[in-house]
């Protein structure tokens, strides 16, 4: 996430040294309940499955108060605290929300009480910080096979927080969000390339000279 802000940071002559420090520390309230968050889960087992989807919902959504919490604490200075706070904007946490929905016995389900409190992006680094989190983790979990593919996920991650009006208070303009794309393409490629898949004969020979892929 770190050296895809800074790319698109300087891609678009914002400030890459700001987007990249916003980057480091944007997740730290994670490290309050780290098990409740999937980038931790490597046994297998989800504490979320013996909770309700609300009481699941708060816990997500805390991280960022969390965050703030130990930014104070640790006298981070404001610049820094702004991509803690903002980095999810005022996004829904739409898997509980959807869940909450389905498994309701009749009782409304409010969709406020399942969005992050915000604010929104006020500055082109966090807002370049909101996009490189939420794209970075798509890609990780969709695991593109091609390029295209990669490209794709990344337009519609943006197109999404564009459409929710998450990105209309931090001055990135359609042209910016055009370079910026392109930064993450260039990142990402080098992070999740996908593996050449060599004709059945060709890897024979390959292998059969004594050399790997």
């Amino acid at each position: 996430v770190s050296n895809m802000a800074e790319c698109a940071a300087e891609a678009i002559g914002a400030d890459p040294l700001l987007a990249r420090v916003g980057a480091y520390y944007h997740d730290i309230g994670k490290i309050v309940r780290p098990y409740f968050f999937a980038e931790n889960q490597t046994d297998g087992q989800n504490p979320h499955d013996s909770l309700d989807a609300k009481t699941s919902a708060d816990i997500i959504i805390a991280h960022t108060a969390d965050g703030l919490a130990l930014a104070r604490k640790y006298r981070l200075p404001d610049r820094v605290r702004d991509f803690i706070s903002e980095h999810h904007g005022t996004h829904l946490v739409s898997y509980f929300y959807r869940r909450a929905s389905e498994e309701g016995d009749g009782q409304e389900v409010r969709e406020e009480d399942y969005r992050y409190p915000g604010p929104r992006p006020q500055s082109r680094e966090t807002g370049i910080v909101m996009l490189a989190d939420s794209i970075e983790a798509a890609v990780r979990a969709n695991r593109p096979a091609t390029q295209a593919e990669t490209e794709r996920v990344i337009r519609q991650m943006t197109n999404d927080r564009l459409v929710a009006g998450e990105l209309d208070e931090c001055d990135l303009t359609l042209r910016d969000l055009d370079r910026i794309r392109e930064a993450f393409s260039s990142v990402l490629q080098g992070v999740f390339h996908p593996r050449i898949q060599y004709p059945e004969r060709a890897q024979h020979r390959v292998s059969s000279h004594g050399a790997g892929a």
